[in-house]
């Protein structure tokens, strides 16, 4: 049986992350409005923390 590194949820993570970084690029250069740029860029390292600590908390509750 193969071992697959990401699950659904992980492309769901990285897909929210890219979002987050589009929108914040598009109100950088496209709207030109960038003290919404800059909140909007601070959510990408969030939602990886998010992501990783609920991987965390998957992988500890299967180890159990």
């Amino acid at each position: 049986m193969e071992k697959h590194m990401f699950k659904r949820s992980d492309f769901f993570i990285i897909g929210a992350v890219m979002l987050s970084f589009i929108v914040s690029a598009d109100l950088w250069f496209v709207v030109k409005d960038p003290q919404q740029a800059i909140f909007t860029a601070i959510w990408v390292p969030s939602i990886f923390t998010f992501g990783i600590y609920f991987k965390l908390c998957a992988l500890m509750g299967k180890q159990k």
